[in-house]
């Protein structure tokens, strides 16, 4: 991989940009069926969630990954995370009148939610791994 290439993978605008346009175009496509403004409406909301809980997530699992050990430190994290964007999510949507907020924010949830416990599982196998 070119050094470009690299910079590009590794950059915390791209993955926010990424996350905007992959989860706002599957909100859009989710809600289809609806009158417009509505399907236009949920995608930008869930882009821009989307966007703000990929900071949100990797903060929050470098957080909380420092304050438990053992088993704990591999299940809550990531439970922790995915119980707050939960919240987040639907509380926004209805908020913003999004009508279909399940199917709107369950992709979302599986991604953000492997994504945290993946980044967790690596942060936690680094630990164990100096601690030895």
């Amino acid at each position: 991989m070119t050094a470009k290439l690299k910079g590009l993978a590794s950059s915390g605008a791209v993955h926010v940009a990424f996350a905007f346009i992959a989860m706002g175009g599957w909100a859009l496509f989710a809600n289809r069926h609806h009158p417009l403004p509505k399907p236009l409406v949920a995608g930008v909301v869930q882009g821009t969630l989307s966007a703000l809980l990929t900071l949100y997530l990797k903060t929050a699992i470098d957080a909380l990954s420092k304050r438990f050990s053992g088993a704990m430190r591999l299940v809550l994290p990531p439970l922790v995370a995915c119980l707050g964007s939960s919240a987040i999510l639907v509380a926004i949507h209805a908020a913003s009148g999004t009508p279909e907020i399940l199917k709107t924010i369950a992709l979302p949830l599986v991604v953000s939610t492997s994504y945290a416990a993946l980044y967790n599982y690596s942060i936690s196998r680094g630990a164990h791994d100096r601690n030895r």
